[in-house]
This record gives C-alpha cells, structure tokens and sequence, in this order.
C-alpha cells in the first residue's frame, strides 16, 4: 500500500489530537526532529555540489563535513546563488525554481561548461 494513503488515513485522528497537551508536545518534537534532517540533508548537499572534494572529520560522537575550498564549483556556485536570489528575494515558486534551475543547467552541460 502506498505511503501516503497512511498519511490520508491517519491525518483526521492525529487532527482529533490537537486538545491534548502530550500528543500535541510530541508532535513538536516530531517536526522539530524532521526539520533537522531536512536542514542536515539541505547542507549535504550543497556543499556535495558546490565543491568537488570534501572531507569527512570526527569529533567524538560528531561527524562534520569539511569542504576543499580549492575545489569550489563556480558555475555550481552561481547557479546555487542566483536560486537563493530568486527564492528569497523575488518569492519565485518553487516549481518554477526547479524548473529554471533544471533548465540552466542542462544548458551549461549541454554547452560544455560543466
């Protein structure tokens, strides 16, 4: 069964739960949790492409990701810079974000800059 038929399914009862100090507590907990891993994911990936090379260092229990800054990726670094204006600046979509940003892209590839 496809996940988001579970979502359907259980919307209206964790809906039912709003009134109740401990479910409602968790569900903060829920969200602040999966907001991290959509931050640490964010931040993966955007030094995987914007630099060539990059380090994994230890720190006790901690794993950080340290980038060459040598390898930067300019034409990755502009597009990337020219998105955030976009997103921030000007309130662009973001289907009409991923679909320029899709586009830009190929056309570098396809010009041979990449």
């Amino acid at each position: 069964m496809p996940r988001f038929v579970w979502i359907f399914l259980g919307a209206p009862y964790v809906e039912s739960l709003r009134g109740n100090r401990a479910a409602k507590a968790a569900l903060a907990a829920i969200t602040a949790a999966v907001v991290g891993v959509i931050a640490n994911l964010s931040i993966w990936f955007a030094v995987h492409v914007v630099f060539e090379t990059v380090a994994t260092r230890r720190a006790g229990p901690l794993k950080v990701i340290v980038p060459d800054l040598a390898s930067v990726n300019e034409v990755a670094l502009v597009l990337v810079a020219t998105a955030l204006v976009l997103q921030f600046r000007f309130n662009v979509g973001v289907v009409t974000l991923l679909a320029a940003c899709a586009g830009a892209s190929a056309a570098i590839a396809w010009v041979g800059v990449f």
